[in-house]
């Protein structure tokens, strides 16, 4: 049996196993320590085993997940979201629909400390949904824009999404965190206009909220204040060359903790809860990372993900249309795959196509991640979808798909404007201090 023939059988095999619930990061561990052993010989595999897990938990620049997790935890048990939510509807909840675009405003400033779609999601969902139902939106608008605007945690830094692919492609933390501002902020006012439009086409869909007081709307930006001042220390810093990654997580991750004890809003449970999810969510992302780090060179010995560009470049296909189809596969098997389950096993198979056809890694990074955010709310997996739903049991699932088609047609245009404009998501990048 051929080496490339092997490595398919692999991922048949890896399949099956997720098919069968198996967690992600120990099918590929399974799969790739299996494999290396049929490629490579037991003891070369039995070294692998022995030596990869440690070393890579040990690698320093991986301690910028725990930091900036932390950071998100602590900024969640403060009560930031809802200052931040509260500013934004002090000040667009007037407009039409302005409730639905204050939730994709706090979504998109929450992002910045929290890094996880999931937790802007629920985090956000619990503050905005009970609101909006207050004020008689429609059930569609109310869930679609908590749904989407939560995918906003894996593109707006700090993002864990990031940070794996920067470490399975070897690219700089630093340089694809910045990468994602600007198109983060892209993301969310395409949200906010897709509101707008939607509105007022059916105006019954969000009415307008009452019109706060000037004065009380100034106030509301300085409660908000200590959020945006830990999202400018850090994100800045890196920009400005004054922090690492890791020290910039370290930081805001300090920040944040000092500013909920300033609030009174760490106890002996809080303090649990925030500690608990850490560690639950860092053991969750290192898990998928050593699994990957073991299935990574299964792959690579097999010779199979450089068969298959092989394969696809000999069609002569314009590199644009080659890239087009890549993002398009990734649309259907979002589908079915959880998001980081879907990029560490595939990045070993696209990542030397991407290379052949000379495109930026850092600018793919970015595509990558939007179309995995669509992911985040595309039938049937749809993650953030099935959250929300949590949140509001009474809402049929049938509905909250229905409110996610707009803001989905949404990162479609978002996708094509990054690939018409790539400069949107490397100019931070390029003009980084080192």
């Amino acid at each position: 049996m051929s080496p490339p023939t092997i490595g398919l059988i692999g991922i048949v095999v890896m399949l099956l196993l997720l098919a069968l619930r198996m967690p992600i990061g120990i099918a590929m561990l399974l799969v790739g320590a299996v494999g290396f052993m049929i490629l490579h010989g037991v003891q070369p595999a039995l070294h692998m085993l022995g030596s990869y897990p440690y070393s890579y938990s040990a690698y320093y620049e991986l301690s910028v997940i725990p930091l900036f997790v932390l950071m998100g935890n602590a900024a969640s048990v403060s009560g930031m979201g809802r200052d931040l939510y509260t500013a934004a509807y002090a000040w667009i909840g007037h407009w039409r629909g302005g409730l639905a675009s204050a939730t994709i405003v706090s979504c998109a400033g929450f992002a910045a400390v929290c890094g996880s779609s999931v937790a802007s999601a629920v985090t956000m969902g619990r503050i905005c949904l009970p609101e909006m139902k207050r004020y008689n939106y429609d059930d569609r608008l109310a869930t679609g824009a908590v749904a989407a605007g939560g995918t906003l945690g894996i593109l707006i830094p700090p993002s864990t999404a990031f940070i794996v692919y920067a470490i399975l492609t070897e690219q700089s933390i630093g340089r694809l965190l910045l990468a994602g501002v600007f198109p983060g902020l892209l993301l969310a006012g395409l949200f906010v206009i897709t509101i707008m439009i939607w509105t007022r086409l059916s105006p019954t869909l969000g009415p307008p909220g009452p019109l706060v007081p000037r004065q009380e709307r100034f106030k509301t930006l300085g409660r908000a204040g200590p959020m945006i001042t830990i999202v400018l220390v850090t994100i800045g810093g890196i920009y400005l060359g004054v922090f690492t990654p890791t020290e910039a997580a370290a930081v805001g991750a300090f920040l944040a903790m000092g500013y909920a004890l300033i609030k009174r809003r760490l106890g002996g449970k809080s303090t649990e809860f925030v500690l608990l999810e850490t560690v639950k969510t860092t053991a969750f992302v290192f898990l998928i990372l050593i699994g990957a780090l073991v299935f990574g060179p299964f792959l690579a010995l097999s010779g199979l993900p450089q068969q298959f560009a092989a394969w696809l470049t000999s069609f002569d296909l314009p590199a644009l249309v080659v890239l087009v189809l890549l993002l398009l596969l990734y649309i259907f098997l979002g589908m079915f795959l959880e998001g980081f389950a879907m990029m560490v096993l595939t990045l070993p198979i696209v990542i030397p196509i991407v290379q052949a056809l000379g495109f930026d890694l850092i600018w793919f990074g970015v595509l990558m991640v939007v179309v995995l955010e669509m992911g985040l709310i595309s039938p049937p997996v749809g993650i953030n979808v099935f959250v929300v739903k949590g949140l509001v049991p009474d809402v049929p699932l049938t509905k909250v798909f229905a409110g996610i088609i707009p803001f989905w047609t949404a990162m479609g245009l978002c996708v094509a404007i990054l690939m018409m404009f790539p400069q949107i998501a490397l100019y931070l990048p390029n003009t980084m201090l080192k």
